[in-house]
C-alpha cells in the first residue's frame, strides 16, 4: 500500500481509503499545541530561580570552592607528624667501646601542640572556610538579581513585539482604507504612499524587535544555566505591583542580612584569625623525644635517651613582625570595606526605593490616563479621517502617541519589578513574596490603632 509519492519535486499524497484521508489530514493539518504564557508573578519567578539553583555552573562552582575549603578546614592537622631518627656511631681506636656505648641509634621526636600554633592554624582554615560558604551564598542572590532582570527584559521584549504586530494590523487596515478610499475618489495617492511607507517601516521595526526578543531569551538561557536556543514559554509581564511603604526596617534588615555584607564579616573573621596565627607563629616550637642505642654485635640495648627540642625563632624577629603588620593592614581594610558597603547600601536602598515608586507611578499614570486619552484621540482621528473631514497626518500622529504610551507602561512596570528583584537582594530576603509579606506586616504595624466605641 503506497501512501506518498514524489513527482516534480512536489510530494503528492495517495489515500486507498477516505478514512485514511480524513486521518493524515487532521494530522498533517494539526497546529502544534500553543504554550500558556506565563505571568511572572513571585511564584513564578521563584520555580525559574530553582531551575536556576541546579543548572548554573557559577554556583556549582561556588559550591565547590566552598567544599574544598572545608575540606581544607578539616585536614588542618592537630599533631605535627612525628619524626624518626636512624642512623650509627663509628668510634676510634683511641674511642669509647662500642660494645658498652652502642654503635646503633635509633629513636623518635615528637612536635607538642601546647603553644597554639596548630589551634590558631585550625581557626583560620575554619574562618576561610566560612569565608567561601558565605560567599556561595553572595553568588546565588546575584545570580538571582540577574535572573529577575533578564526573565523582565524577556517578557518586555515579547510585549513589545506584541505591540509591533498589533501595530502592523492596524496599519494594514489604514492601507486597505486609503485603497478603498482612493478607487472611490475620495482618498489621494499621496495618502496611500505615507501608509505603505510607514507600514514597510513598522515590519521592519518588528523584525528588529523579533530579533531583540530572541536575544533576551538567549540572555535567560544562559542566567539558568541552559543552552541560549533552548525553548522557553512566553513570558508575560504581570501588573504594576502593589507600593511598597517605605520602612527603617529595611535598612535595619539589610545592615544585618545583606549577603555581601555576611561575606565581609566572615573576612574580617577570617583576617582576625589570620592574624592571631601569625602572632602564635612567634612562639617556639617543641618537641619531645626517645632514642635509644644498642650494639650491633650481639643486638643488645645499651642506653637509652629522652629529649625536648625548642626552635629559636628569635633570628626571624623581623619577619614575624612583617607577618603581624601585613595581616594587621588585612584587617583594616575588611574593616574599611565594611564600612563603605554600609554607606553604599544606604544609598542603595534610598534609591531603590524611589525608583520604584516612580515606576510604579509612571505605570499607573499611562494605564489610567494617557492611555485612555491616546486611544481617544486615536478613534477620533481615524474617525475624522474615514470621513474626509479629517488628516492622515493626525491619525499617524495619534496613532504613535498610542503605541508609545503602551511601550512606557511596559517598560515602567518593567522597571518596577527588576529593582524589587535588587531590593530583595540588598535585603538578604529568600524571594519577592517575603519583601511584600515584610512590607504588610511593617505597614500594620505602623498603623495607627483603631478608636473605640
Amino acid at each position: 500500500m503506497k501512501l506518498f509519492s514524489v513527482r516534480s519535486g512536489s510530494v503528492r499524497v495517495g489515500c486507498p481509503s477516505p478514512w485514511i484521508a480524513v486521518c493524515l489530514t487532521s494530522v498533517l493539518g494539526a497546529a502544534p499545541p500553543e504554550v500558556p504564557p506565563e505571568i511572572l508573578s513571585p511564584p513564578v519567578i521563584s520555580r525559574w530561580v530553582e531551575v536556576m539553583r541546579t543548572n548554573l555552573p557559577a554556583l556549582a562552582a561556588a559550591g565547590e570552592r566552598s567544599r574544598a575549603a572545608t575540606f581544607n578546614a578539616q585536614g588542618v592537622r592537630r599533631f605535627e607528624d612525628p619524626k624518626a631518627l636512624f642512623g650509627g656511631a663509628v668510634y676510634s681506636p683511641n674511642g669509647m667501646n662500642p660494645s658498652e656505648e652502642g654503635n646503633l641509634i635509633y629513636g623518635i621526636e615528637q612536635p607538642l601542640p601546647i603553644l597554639g600554633k596548630e589551634t590558631a592554624a585550625r581557626k583560620k582554615a575554619q574562618a576561610q572556610a566560612g569565608v567561601e560558604a558565605a560567599r556561595v551564598e553572595l553568588v546565588f542572590q546575584e545570580s538571582r538579581r540577574d535572573l529577575t532582570a533578564a526573565l523582565f527584559a524577556a517578557a518586555l521584549a515579547r510585549r513589545t513585539v506584541e505591540l509591533g504586530r498589533e501595530d502592523l494590523d492596524a496599519l494594514r487596515s489604514n492601507v486597505a482604507a486609503a485603497e478603498a478610499r482612493f478607487r472611490s475618489g475620495e482618498g489621494t495617492t499621496v495618502d496611500v504612499l505615507r501608509l505603505q511607507s510607514e507600514l514597510a517601516r513598522r515590519e521592519t521595526e518588528v523584525r528588529s524587535s523579533a530579533q531583540a526578543l530572541a536575544a533576551a531569551q538567549a540572555t535567560v538561557n544562559r542566567t539558568l544555566g541552559r543552552d541560549p536556543e533552548a525553548p522557553l514559554p512566553p513570558l508575560t509581564l504581570p501588573p504594576a505591583a502593589e507600593e511598597l511603604p517605605r520602612s527603617p526596617e529595611l535598612l535595619r534588615l539589610a545592615l544585618r542580612s545583606e549577603a555581601g555584607l555576611r561575606v565581609l564579616d566572615r573576612e574580617r573573621t577570617a583576617a582576625e584569625s589570620s592574624l592571631t596565627a601569625s602572632r602564635r607563629q612567634r612562639r617556639p616550637d617543641l618537641g619531645l623525644g626517645v632514642a635509644g642505642r644498642q650494639y650491633s654485635g650481639d643486638g643488645g640495648f645499651r642506653q637509652g635517651q629522652f629529649t625536648l627540642s625548642v626552635s629559636l625563632p628569635w633570628f626571624n624577629r623581623e619577619r614575624y613582625r612583617r607577618e603581624i603588620q601585613r595581616d594587621e593592614a588585612q584587617l583594616e581594610a575588611v574593616r574599611l570595606d565594611v564600612a563603605g558597603r554600609e554607606l553604599g547600601l544606604r544609598e542603595e536602598i534610598y534609591r531603590l526605593g524611589t525608583a520604584i515608586e516612580a515606576a510604579r507611578q509612571t505605570a499607573l499614570s499611562y494605564r489610567n490616563e494617557i492611555l485612555p486619552q491616546t486611544e481617544a484621540a486615536r478613534t477620533a482621528a481615524l474617525g475624522a479621517w474615514m470621513s474626509g473631514r479629517g488628516s492622515l497626518t493626525d491619525v499617524l500622529d495619534t496613532r504613535r502617541a498610542r503605541l508609545q504610551a503602551q511601550l512606557e507602561e511596559a517598560r515602567a512596570i518593567a522597571e518596577q519589578w527588576s529593582a524589587l528583584g535588587e531590593l530583595v537582594l540588598c535585603c538578604g530576603l529568600g524571594d519577592l513574596d517575603s519583601l511584600f509579606q515584610l512590607s504588610s506586616h511593617n505597614t500594620s504595624t505602623n498603623a495607627p490603632a483603631a478608636p473605640r466605641g
